[in-house]
């Protein structure tokens, strides 16, 4: 009897231990994402503003975005690890290249409902592993200085610049705080 408690509260600390790697595991990766995110969030956004405080409407920040975003994801991505990636996309694209796949529209309906229902948390990293990938997920939020390029009221000068860089372009109409995207980190591990 004695020894048959030793052996189940030895297999139970065994348990617990794996547990708890495996929790610090993912932390971990978790963590390498949100560091990834930052990296090409932070670049994009410093970027960005750069241009909105130079010129208010809004002209210089899509000639920057039109010109150097898709550059400055792929420099992010040469200076991480080759087993991590980091990029944008969102469920009404504007750059054809940054098309979700069937896991991030998942997800990014996920945020929608979360905003719709009053529950959304800007802060609300999603982690999901998929096969021998993890994707971490952080949403984009419509701020008001994003209705300039995503709203209703487009100028016409910036209109025609979308028109003519992205002539599929479906990202506008969205209003402050709804979805406007997110940036996803994928580690395989």
């Amino acid at each position: 009897m004695k020894t048959s408690l030793l052996l189940i509260s030895l297999l139970g600390t065994s348990l617990i231990g794996a547990a708890e790697k495996t929790d610090d595991a993912q932390m971990q990766i978790k963590q390498e994402g949100i560091q990834y995110i930052k990296m090409l969030g932070g670049t994009l956004k410093s970027q960005l503003q750069t241009h909105m405080q130079a010129d208010k409407t809004g002209l210089s920040a899509i000639g920057f975005c039109s010109a150097r975003a898709e550059e400055i994801t792929k420099e992010v991505n040469e200076k991480l690890p080759e087993h991590a990636s980091v990029r944008r996309t969102a469920l009404h694209i504007r750059n054809v290249k940054n098309k979700p796949d069937p896991l991030d529209i998942e997800v990014m309906k996920a945020y929608e409902k979360s905003i719709a229902d009053n529950t959304f948390q800007p802060n609300n990293i999603k982690m999901i592993k998929d096969v021998d990938t993890t994707r971490i997920y952080k949403p984009l939020v419509t701020q008001g200085v994003c209705l300039k390029c995503h709203g209703s009221n487009i100028n016409k000068d910036i209109q025609e610049i979308i028109t003519a860089h992205y002539p599929k372009d479906e990202a506008m109409g969205f209003k402050e705080g709804s979805l406007r995207g997110v940036i996803v980190a994928e580690i395989k591990k």
